[in-house]
């Protein structure tokens, strides 16, 4: 479709394969099946979710919010539910917020879900992009827990400064409503100008990550594992430099699934835990960044 190849990609992303959803697939359909998934595990059952909090960037549809849909879909009745759009560091910031919500006894019991077909805003005929994202989803179920255990501390920023110039999709929103004009200048798909991205990524990442260890009381020594956003493996690399920590010490599966966006930090975490790659009494550092430009980092005592 591109004038690319296997090599061109793999040398400068790491990726050799990803999921693509079917075209009648939407974004709801991967985020309940990986929220039942989640509450399953959990020993609990949908009704006992009081909260639903989905963050993605490929909404069903403008409103309402795909996590209304994911709460009927799972049979959660009893649930409030809203999404969050922050791009690839949705996920994280979603923990924050309903992590601080469960700590104050507002809901016993709520799901984050990264939820994401990115296949359907990405320009197939744009090279710098359309060899980068794939769809996914990934769920957690959050309750209260021991003292000293789970979220231990985050770091949280945006720089608006670069937010429609470097990571956005220029048309759709009431800036720049639909016309034929927007159509045909293929301006509903995700625009990224990406060496200015991969300069703010390694920078956002190992500083958000600095803090939020730094937040909890903790050395970087001390974090066992790290489960950073899925983008680049050269981001990943140049990441494990700044934190002089061994790269056995961090979830890499971007080779296998590409950017999925929002999933990536669940679908990796799940793939880290189900693997025994983290374990009970685990530093876990999770950290992202993303369209706003934003970042986020979290450390979670597993």
């Amino acid at each position: 479709m591109v004038d690319t190849s296997d090599e061109w990609i793999r040398t400068r992303t790491g990726i050799a394969e990803r999921r693509i959803a079917d075209p009648d697939v939407a974004t709801s359909d991967l985020a309940r099946v990986s929220a039942a998934a989640a509450i399953r595990n959990a020993g609990l059952q949908p009704t006992d979710i009081g909260l639903i909090v989905v963050a993605t960037v490929t909404p069903d549809v403008s409103f309402p919010c795909t996590a209304a849909i994911v709460q009927d879909a799972i049979g959660a009745t009893s649930a409030a539910a809203f999404d969050i759009s922050v791009g690839c560091t949705g996920f994280v910031y979603a923990l924050a917020a309903v992590g601080a919500m469960v700590a104050s006894g507002a809901y016993e019991h709520a799901v984050v879900t990264g939820a994401e077909t990115l296949s359907k805003i990405t320009d197939w005929e744009d090279r710098s992009t359309c060899v980068l994202f794939g769809d996914a989803a990934g769920s957690a179920v959050l309750g209260p827990v021991e003292e000293g255990r789970g979220i231990l501390a985050y770091s949280l920023g945006n720089d608006g400064n670069g937010a429609c110039d470097l990571l956005t999709i220029p048309a759709g929103g009431s800036r720049r409503p639909a016309t034929a004009e927007t159509v045909a200048n293929r301006q509903h798909y995700l625009k990224m100008v990406g060496s200015e991205v991969f300069k703010f990524a390694v920078r956002a990442m190992v500083d958000s990550s600095e803090e939020a260890v730094r937040r909890a009381g903790l050395t970087m020594d001390e974090i066992d594992v790290v489960v950073p956003h899925q983008a680049n493996l050269r981001i990943i690399d140049a990441a494990a430099k700044r934190f002089h920590l061994p790269l056995d010490r961090f979830v890499r599966n971007v080779e296998r699934y590409g950017n999925t966006s929002s999933a990536s930090i669940p679908l990796a975490l799940d793939e880290a835990v189900r693997e025994g790659m983290i374990k009970p009494g685990n530093n876990v550092l999770l950290s992202s960044f993303g369209a706003g430009l934003s970042w986020a980092s979290m450390v979670v005592r597993w």
